[in-house]
């Protein structure tokens, strides 16, 4: 006779076992939602348990991460609050926070209230973070000034690429040293 496997008790032993893989990833990298969602997928496609649909293990990891969301170990507020100031510190600009956070899975609404969160804190953050991209990559201002006219079109368009718009830009290129010095002491 051949012994009939149950399902059931397999599913089970899934759902720990993606509690476990969660456990260590949150515990090792902190990620968001959407993150933890795909890692254990992919965890799992490698597997091939058996006879296990794609569709149901995508409902249990669902299970797991709202579970783990309800006993707050998963939460995308969090994330986004903290990845935001890691990228703010880093002099990053609203627009590359915007799309970092995106690319991450979060939703637009908890995305607003980051970015709002940030505009209430200081409503001139992107020029600010410009100046910090300036210093950290030695451009603008913190040429020498006989190259400064030189490399202005270069150096406009390595603030561009990072997010900041040509108003921003242009008023970050016009500072004067002294001024961009005295800036640089109280960040």
């Amino acid at each position: 006779m051949i012994p009939i496997k149950n399902n059931k008790k397999n599913l089970e032993a899934t759902v720990e076992e993606m509690r476990k893989f969660s456990f260590s990833y949150i515990e090792k990298y902190a990620p968001s939602k959407q993150q933890l969602k795909t890692y254990l997928l992919k965890k799992y496609l490698k597997l091939k348990t058996e006879k296990v649909k794609k569709q149901d293990i995508k409902d249990l990891i669902d299970v797991v991460t709202d579970d783990l969301e309800k006993s707050k170990f998963l939460s995308d507020k969090f994330y986004s609050e903290s990845k935001a100031k890691s990228l703010i510190q880093r002099g990053s600009s609203i627009n590359k926070i915007r799309n970092y956070l995106i690319s991450k899975g979060i939703k637009d609404k908890q995305i607003k209230e980051t970015i709002d969160k940030i505009n209430e804190n200081n409503e001139d953050q992107d020029f600010f973070s410009a100046i910090k991209l300036c210093k950290k990559k030695r451009i603008g201002p913190s040429r020498v000034e006989d190259n400064r006219p030189l490399f202005y079109k270069k150096d406009i368009s390595i603030l561009a690429r990072n997010g900041f718009s040509f108003e921003i830009s242009k008023r970050v290129m016009e500072l004067n040293k002294d001024d961009y010095l005295k800036i640089i002491n109280l960040l």
